[in-house]
């Protein structure tokens, strides 16, 4: 029988795209009913249009049924996939301007962090929304696949208070692995293991990563049967280009002897050492691109893409379909996944699970990302063991974060929300705690229309500010655009570039 698979969120044209191609790739699926759900009715008719081209062109049987009502296209599903941002690109920007006013410089600020934690904050509630029309009306025991971050506190929350099976999936593994492989690649043919014209690929390269999600290590690397891990802080070292755009990543390998699946960017607002000075940030990042540190980096880019894609939709029509092929299929774990519970087919991959000892020394209910195998049998998940400690004590800091973010955001907790605010390890090591709780009442505030959870403490938050001006008591803000923030390009200038 064809399954279907509901989008939610599918407004996110070069995602939902990619995924549906993957997922058309494997021949079983080819009959596969993609229902396309989003807020915006406009983003959706376009990605709509683009993927029935798609669609058409391939010859396939697929149907596409695009929706507004989120119930509608859950009904009977038997996937259901978030890549949902609640508040849109609005709200992103008060993630990352209002702490910068506090002197906390964010990259991206979707994980954890000053940003991450209100995000969590929005998504969270809406994301339970989304598990209780999953079951009421999707197949029994259909299987929710999350790619919208926070990833570990929205997995963890869908499966604490959700009541359905809820899997995280990110693509920061599949990426460290690539640049493993190319550094292996390059030492190999210095020291005359591989021919020139040989190219040494993550296929050749075995890993097991374990940790949490954007802080998960590549605690075992193998390549032709040879531990790799004492080699790793060489091999980046002497890499041309990474060891200028991977600074931090480095630093934290020489350090704890463990190399990071997240990149530059996103590692260095996870730590409270290297985006704690303003003077100091410049020498930790580098600005060839946004992932490896620049101020809003993320935020600019999204800006950026969402401007020229609604500017130049018509373009895209005119534009050949995507080809369809095997070949093709990108290194996202949804559609891998889908397959194997479908066909049998063993894939393995790393994903967000629950941790009911797996990882040892992190605490059981939180959200790890660990090595796991499926078939039709569904998910298994072996035990890792402990983390080494370093390692280790750096998700604890997190993992704390992240839970008592998630319980804020399902009760609607005001302190609790200022209490992970004030643990989490680059807002406390920037922030005193009246500064804390300042900017957490002034995010309260600005995105009340984001926030139903916490409609009950909006005016109290609002009050607290205006008492603060008139007693003197507000602490000083910072006049400042970040440490190294770049201007958002025009749709003009975009397209001065790509001509």
């Amino acid at each position: 029988m064809p399954i279907k698979i509901a989008m939610i969120g599918a407004g996110s044209i070069g995602f939902t795209r990619q995924l549906m191609r993957d997922i058309l790739a494997v021949p079983a699926l080819a009959d596969t009913t993609f229902a396309l759900m989003d807020i915006s009715e406009r983003n959706l008719d376009m990605v709509a249009q683009l993927c029935q081209r798609d669609i058409t062109a391939n010859h396939l049987p697929a149907k596409i049924e695009a929706t507004l009502d989120r119930r509608e296209a859950i009904a009977d599903a038997d996937y259901v996939i978030s890549t949902i941002r609640y508040g849109g690109l609005e709200a992103f920007q008060l993630d990352v301007d209002i702490p910068l006013k506090y002197g906390v410089d964010q990259c991206v600020g979707d994980t954890i962090c000053a940003g991450g934690i209100m995000y969590a904050q929005r998504t969270i509630p809406v994301l339970l929304d989304i598990c209780k029309d999953i079951r009421e009306l999707a197949k029994p025991d259909a299987l929710f696949l999350n790619y919208t971050n926070p990833m570990a506190m929205n997995t963890w929350a869908c499966n604490k208070y959700g009541g359905v099976q809820t899997i995280g999936l990110c693509h920061g593994i599949q990426h460290g692995h690539a640049q493993i492989a190319e550094c292996i690649d390059l030492w190999a043919k210095r020291e005359g293991l591989i021919a020139p014209d040989k190219t040494v690929t993550r296929a050749d390269v075995d890993i097991i990563c374990a940790g949490i999600n954007h802080q998960t290590w590549y605690i075992k690397i193998q390549w032709r049967g040879m531990d790799m891990v004492p080699k790793m802080l060489e091999l980046f070292e002497a890499h041309p280009t990474y060891r200028q755009t991977e600074k931090v990543r480095i630093d934290v390998l020489r350090r704890f002897g463990y190399y990071s699946t997240e990149s530059n960017g996103h590692l260095s607002e996870y730590l409270p050492w290297y985006r704690k000075r303003v003077d100091e940030i410049a020498q930790w990042i580098d600005l060839s691109s946004w992932i490896n540190g620049e101020t809003g980096g993320y935020l600019r880019v999204c800006t950026e893409g969402r401007n020229w894609f609604e500017t130049d939709f018509p373009r895209w029509l005119e534009q050949e379909p995507l080809n369809v092929a095997e070949h093709q299929r990108s290194s996202e774990h949804g559609s891998y996944i889908i397959e194997s519970l479908e066909t049998g087919k063993v894939y393995r991959g790393h994903f967000n699970v629950v941790n009911h000892g797996h990882i040892t020394n992190l605490p059981d209910g939180c959200v790890i990302e660990i090595p796991g195998y499926l078939d039709t049998n569904g998910i298994n998940m072996p035990v890792v063991g402990a983390l080494p400690m370093a390692c280790a004590a750096t998700c604890s800091a997190s993992v704390r974060v992240q839970e008592m973010a998630m319980e804020a955001a399902v009760r609607g907790d005001v302190l609790l929300l200022k209490q992970a605010m004030l643990h989490d390890p680059l807002v406390g090591a920037v922030c005193n705690p009246e500064e804390v709780w300042q900017m957490t009442d002034e995010l309260l505030v600005a995105q009340a229309q984001w926030l139903p959870n916490y409609a009950h403490e909006i005016d109290a938050a609002r009050a607290r500010l205006a008492a603060h001006e008139v007693n003197g008591t507000r602490v000083k803000l910072r006049e400042t655009q970040g440490a190294a923030r770049l201007p958002t390009r025009t749709v003009e200038e975009l397209a001065a570039v790509n001509q």
